[in-house]
């Protein structure tokens, strides 16, 4: 799950998919393009959100996207056009072909839509966003368990 700090939309989409899948079978990381908030927890406003729907987000810790991420997972989702941008530059020059999506891609397909990025609003933006994330990460989570 990448953003752009790493402390507001990829956390909630780890955690909300993390809560959806058997943690033995799925490893699911977040990380942001940007390294402002590397070692940082999550926005407070994302994290009260993620506990309103009894989702522990409290001890995640911002970091970077670096090339190894597209060794060590799968797939990789991205938040926005600018962050899809970034992420396929990287991948790009690691030589990895790591499938890279839209997140909302997997409920809008094709559409490229972005999640907005509430950190400059307020706790509404933030519950827009993690509705957003929970309606994409059911999918995804359908998905990934149908593959096992």
């Amino acid at each position: 799950m990448v953003c752009l700090g790493n402390i507001c939309r990829s956390p909630l989409a780890e955690g909300i998919l993390t809560h959806k899948l058997d943690p033995e079978q799925f490893l699911v990381d977040s990380v942001g393009t940007g390294s402002w908030h590397v070692g940082d927890p999550p926005d407070k406003r994302s994290i009260a959100v993620a506990a309103g729907h009894g989702i522990d987000i409290n001890h995640l810790r911002g970091r970077q996207l670096s090339v190894n991420d597209f060794e060590n997972f799968d797939h990789i989702y991205v938040m926005d056009q600018s962050n899809l941008a970034d992420v396929l530059a990287l991948r790009e020059k690691s030589n990895s072909s790591t499938p890279v999506t839209m997140i909302l891609d997997s409920i809008f397909p094709g559409e490229n839509v972005d999640v907005p990025d509430p950190y400059h609003g307020g706790r509404e933006d933030f519950k827009k966003v993690f509705d957003m994330l929970d309606q994409a990460c059911d999918k995804i989570a359908e998905r990934l368990e149908k593959r096992q």
